[in-house]
């Protein structure tokens, strides 16, 4: 998985992150929306963008780009970034002024073309690195501790994850919730140490008793269910039977024919 895309999961799962890592306090940004957003002339998809409501044309729409790596294609992000913003003001011609905010892991990543210089110490780009955030940023909340754990070398990463995962078993009383940021936390050990297996990064992370509790089983069949609330009348419908959804899953033909009947009520 790439990093850009555990920077989506967290924002979608706590956009309050994303304000309080560009300093932003101002409590109606609570009302943006945070998602991906279609440029119809262009038939692409702007994958993370903040859109205030629209009864507040006087707040601005953020453009965020996450880099955990280096392009392919050199320096290139940065064009795509900037074209897609000026397709998308074209497309939409929105009330609202725009930001753009790049989020790197670290600062080497973060070479800016000669073609864009003039956003090299404009307000409207802001380029914020990761691994340079003072140490007691990640205290705050623990969105921005997660986002400080992507930013942190190997060494240091085991005792912050561990860190992490205690503060979300004593701050989140939502077992859905307090599951989904355990999981980003595993997810973002899964990048750093490519060359572990999952039952390594459990051990590393203490993980191993927490998922034989009775909240975090209770949490996963949940999670489990609310899926296949949405999947299994979606499946049936494009011609799959109940045997095959339950052989699929690995589950009892009886659970799969409770969330079929549920989908025809």
């Amino acid at each position: 998985m790439k990093t850009d895309s555990i920077f989506y999961q967290l924002f979608q799962a706590a956009p309050s992150a994303f304000f309080e890592l560009i300093g932003n306090t101002d409590p109606r940004t609570s009302t943006y929306g945070f998602g991906s957003q279609e440029v119809k002339q262009a038939n692409f998809t702007i994958d993370g963008i903040f859109l205030p409501p629209t009864r507040m044309p006087q707040f601005p729409i953020y453009f965020v780009e996450a880099q955990g790596y280096r392009d392919k294609k050199g320096e290139n992000f940065y064009y795509r970034f900037f074209g897609e913003i000026h397709l998308y003001l074209k497309d939409y011609q929105p009330l609202n002024d725009w930001r753009g905010v790049v989020i790197f892991t670290e600062k080497r990543f973060a070479g800016l073309p000669p073609h864009y210089a003039e956003y090299e110490n404009n307000p409207r780009v802001q380029r914020i690195y990761l691994n340079k955030l003072p140490p007691e940023l990640g205290d705050r909340s623990l969105g921005l501790g997660i986002l400080q754990l992507i930013g942190t070398t190997q060494k240091q990463a085991p005792a912050k994850g561990r860190a992490l995962i205690e503060r979300t078993q004593q701050e989140l009383t939502d077992a859905i919730v307090q599951r989904n940021f355990i999981e980003l936390v595993e997810t973002i050990f899964v990048y750093k140490f490519p060359k572990l297996s999952s039952q390594e990064i459990g051990k590393m992370l203490g993980l191993s008793e927490l998922k034989q509790t009775r909240v975090y089983q209770e949490a996963q069949e949940e999670k489990q269910d609310e899926m296949l609330r949405m999947t299994v009348p979606l499946l049936i419908e494009r011609g799959m039977t109940v045997e095959e959804i339950a052989q699929h899953y690995k589950l009892p033909i009886e659970s799969v024919q409770r969330f079929a009947q549920s989908g025809t009520n």
